[in-house]
């Protein structure tokens, strides 16, 4: 009988290892945290299940911290990617639209953070935020253009804005028409704005985890 045992623990030892599942970071601030839902309801927890029910073998942290800004976010980056992080999904912005930071300031901050993700060979998509009008063109302009230029510089996805889910042909809405979709602060999205920007997002993610198991 012991012979048998034996016999069966060193097939088993001998087998083929499980891969353990990809782990993706969600850097961000309340947007990502998810501020003002029940737990399940919230950003990552809704994209785990999305990525869960796409066949996505991923395990997605929460690393959202209400009022966060960039240089928040570039603060704590190192200590945000332990070793088993792959990748990771970076949403910050919207809070230095809140407190107008000049965006040469923010440019540098998000720099910060995609070049600390080079260094550690982590790859990420880029979830961009774009300024309203009352700042001035020419602050609108410098802003939106910060995604789009570090995404190119460090060969990362992007994606345009965290509210394009919400519009209906896939831009960047008209928020006081996708009021409907927010609780009533008017910046946080409610539990159904959530879903619809993860349905939009969620493809973005899947390139992310193609291209890292491409690296691998």
């Amino acid at each position: 009988m012991m012979r048998k045992v034996t016999t069966a623990l060193v097939l088993v030892l001998a087998g083929p290892a499980l891969a353990e599942p990809l782990v993706l970071a969600a850097l961000g601030d309340s947007l990502t945290q998810g501020y003002g839902l029940p737990a399940e309801d919230g950003f990552v927890p809704q994209l785990q299940n999305w990525l869960d029910q796409n066949g996505a073998d991923v395990t997605v942290i929460n690393a959202g911290v209400s009022g966060d800004t960039t240089a928040g976010g570039l603060s704590r980056v190192a200590w945000t990617m332990t070793p088993e992080v792959d990748g990771m999904i970076v949403t910050l912005g919207g809070n230095d639209l809140l407190r107008g930071i000049d965006p040469a300031v923010s440019r540098a901050n998000l720099d910060g953070i995609m070049k600390a993700a080079q260094d550690a060979e982590v790859e990420v998509l880029l979830v961009g935020m774009t300024a309203p009008g009352n700042f001035g063109p020419d602050y609108k302009t410098a802003f939106d253009s910060i995604y789009p230029d570090l995404a190119s510089q460090y060969d990362a996805s992007l994606m345009g804005s965290f509210f394009d889910g919400l519009s209906d042909n896939g831009e960047t809405p008209d928020l006081v028409q996708a009021r409907g979709f927010f609780q009533a602060d008017g910046v946080h999205p409610n539990a159904q704005g959530v879903t619809r920007i993860v349905d939009a997002l969620g493809p973005k993610v899947l390139t992310l985890i193609d291209q890292i198991n491409e690296t691998e």
